[in-house]
């Protein structure tokens, strides 16, 4: 009966997690270039039970079976899925149709300066001619994309019009003058999310070129489903309430075996 009650404890642990992430999801619907989080379910390791201490069988112990402690959650995985585009024509702002990220070159609170990247295209031209992202970091030109140096950076004349064709290339007067920072990963394991709608490579990473075709006038937004979301996170509820009227009925069943049969 003690078992029953791990059993449903860590299930529900494990709908509270997976509310977390939906929550989070729903959270960033409106967040461009958002992409959203899954969870897996996974069971405890079994372990060997083993009848002790019986002394109608002295100095040995009986093999009762496997024991199971109950689920937890296995894995919180990114679905990169292409989300769909939202027109403003607004000249700054970019959407990637395809694999790919733009580089930002980003600088934390304390000054320190790294390389980050994100699907979010919404940018800004300031007065000096940068392309920033909506927290004001730069966005970074192909060569230094590719060789991952910070300091190499989209710049246009701001007072000259400008456009962007599919490659990412930034044409000015007939003349191609920056080509946007655009790279994708061989592996999309070594991607960790930082925070502020940006990835981070970690150790072992690798930058290859991307294929991404560039929508100059449109965003993209998140590839979140939230009507799916919503679905999911009214069967997480039920499945959590069942976790709660197990242990309702496990607690009752243990007080009636202390109070009644212990009483015969």
């Amino acid at each position: 009966m003690v078992k029953g009650l791990y059993t449903a404890f860590t299930g529900m642990v494990n709908e509270e997690r997976r509310m977390d992430v939906l929550a989070n999801n729903l959270a960033n619907a409106a967040t461009v270039g958002y992409k959203k989080e899954g969870a897996t379910s996974q069971e405890f390791a079994d372990r060997l039970a083993y009848k002790i201490k019986d002394v109608t069988v002295p100095l040995h112990v009986s093999r009762l079976g496997t024991v199971n402690l109950g689920v937890k959650i296995g894995e919180t995985y990114t679905d990169y899925s292409q989300g769909s585009f939202q027109i403003t024509d607004k000249k700054s702002d970019v959407a990637l149709s395809g694999d790919g990220f733009f580089a930002i070159s980003f600088t934390n609170k304390a000054g320190v300066t790294s390389v980050k990247y994100t699907r979010d295209g919404a940018f800004t031209v300031d007065n000096e001619g940068y392309f920033r992202t909506v927290d004001g970091d730069y966005l970074m030109d192909r060569n230094g994309a590719m060789t991952s140096n910070a300091a190499s950076r989209v710049r246009i004349d701001p007072t000259q019009d400008y456009s962007i064709d599919s490659q990412g290339n930034v044409i000015q007067n007939g003349q191609v003058v920056a080509q946007l920072g655009i790279v994708d990963f061989a592996d999309y394991d070594f991607l960790a999310k930082y925070g502020e709608n940006m990835y981070e490579l970690v150790e072992g990473g690798q930058i290859i070129a991307s294929n991404a075709r560039v929508e100059q006038g449109a965003l993209e937004m998140s590839n979140i489903n939230v009507v799916d979301e919503m679905v999911n996170m009214i069967a997480i509820q039920r499945a959590y309430e069942a976790g709660q009227k197990m242990i309702q009925t496990e607690d009752s069943t243990l007080e009636k075996a202390v109070t009644e049969v212990g009483r015969v």
